[in-house]
């Protein structure tokens, strides 16, 4: 199946050349590769272009319609929305293949490690174990259909017909958008959602900017007022750009 790489960005001069580096030596070379940018104001654009990536410019400062955008551009089987922070495994394009051939796994994203001049284990253990406690506590209907909640930073995978039947990301949340795909999948039917045992590796860019105290009392904040349905663009002021 082709693959195709949807990365939205806003100001990512200092992260995208990690992440377009890492994709041009994957054993296996994606089907195209889209930069969703909502007017940089930085280089981005401009690396983009040189690396031979797609560009859709100008879009709003909405991750979600920035993904939507790219989904829309794109011509892949599998969609695949990657954050310009992270990096990928080498196998990365066949691995996708293998995870969406399972006709019952709607939607997968990976074991995301942060990284950056030190490992953040305690975060990254939290990151993991809250994807499995998260639908338990708020949406347990949704948990025992399948549901783990993949949050945002890192990377997800599905193939374009799900991806289209509901509808893509919802542009009115402008936080916590991946979350509210994964309970769209399951709750529409399309398939479980999958956390495949795999590393990814991510930026600690927000907890190296915040500390570690903050940064996670945020995360915490943040999720469980996502999950008693709290306004998400109040939940969006508490969750500053760090770029």
């Amino acid at each position: 199946m082709a693959v195709s790489i949807i990365i939205p960005t806003l100001n990512e001069a200092d992260a995208l050349p990690a992440a377009l580096s890492e994709l041009s030596n994957l054993d296996e070379a994606p089907f195209e590769i889209i930069v969703a940018d909502a007017g940089s104001s930085d280089s981005t654009r401009i690396i983009a272009e040189s690396a031979g990536a797609q560009i859709i410019a100008d879009l709003p400062r909405n991750r979600a319609a920035q993904m939507n955008a790219g989904a829309r551009a794109a011509s892949g089987d599998i969609l695949c929305f990657l954050h310009a922070d992270t990096l990928l495994p080498k196998d990365f394009i066949q691995l996708a293949s293998d995870v969406l051939a399972n006709r019952n796994t709607a939607l997968a994203g990976f074991v995301s490690i942060m990284r950056g001049k030190k490992l953040r284990p305690v975060t990254t253990a939290h990151n993991f174990i809250k994807t499995w406690y998260a639908p338990l506590f708020f949406r347990p209907i949704s948990f025992i259909r399948g549901c783990r909640l993949l949050f945002g930073d890192q990377v997800l995978i599905c193939r374009r017909e799900d991806f289209e039947a509901v509808g893509g990301y919802d542009e009115s949340q402008t936080i916590m958008e991946e979350a509210t795909l994964c309970l769209a999948m399951v709750r529409t039917g399309r398939g479980r959602v999958r956390q495949v045992n795999r590393k990814v590796w991510s930026s600690d860019r927000r907890v190296a900017k915040w500390g570690f105290w903050r940064s996670n009392a945020t995360y915490i904040y943040v999720g469980a007022m996502w999950g008693l349905g709290r306004n998400p663009k109040r939940l969006r002021r508490a969750y500053d750009d760090v770029r």
